[in-house]
């Protein structure tokens, strides 16, 4: 059945407002999950390649926020803020992201953790308010390539973990 057609799934209305992002991580799915709940963690890999974190305010509770600035390669400064809307672990995370607590351009992002063997499928599922405002994220500031880079780094950095845990 088609995806507009009767009984099509109910993303299906957002499908022009979403950017979904996947990545296998060679690292067991708790330790891949644990990457996104302390701030150590976070600081070391998040944003795109060049990008550094600095945050403000950080706790890893539903209804709790993230606070924090990305330093682009560039100089410039990107105000950031996330509320953690779900968490499931180390299944699922949801959150509300945008650039500060009232910002009426906010996005949604669901992030799911599946074993993969050995391995964890992380999938980085984007709703945007408006498809205006996915392409300007996609255009402007080159959110899917970015989103890849990320995952990327998050990537690099548990393997890395793995690795020295397998030394200790």
């Amino acid at each position: 059945m088609s995806a507009t057609g009767r009984g099509a799934p109910a993303q299906s209305a957002t499908a022009d407002r979403e950017i979904v992002i996947s990545r296998v991580i060679n690292a067991p799915r708790e330790l891949v999950f644990e990457a996104f709940t302390e701030v150590r963690h976070l600081s070391q890999w998040w944003g795109p390649e060049g990008f550094t974190t600095t945050t403000r305010a950080f706790a890893f509770r539903v209804g709790e926020v993230w606070e924090f600035v990305m330093h682009g390669p560039d100089g410039t400064d990107y105000q950031e803020w996330i509320s953690w809307t779900e968490i499931n672990p180390p299944e699922r995370i949801a959150m509300l992201h945008g650039e500060s607590r009232d910002d009426p351009n906010a996005f949604e992002s669901v992030l799911t953790f599946e074993p993969d063997g050995a391995a964890t499928r992380i999938e980085m599922h984007t709703v945007f308010p408006t498809r205006q405002l996915r392409d300007e994220a996609v255009e402007k500031y080159h959110a899917i390539e970015g989103g890849r880079q990320t995952l990327n780094n998050l990537a690099a950095y548990v393997t890395e973990l793995v690795r020295q845990g397998a030394e200790s």
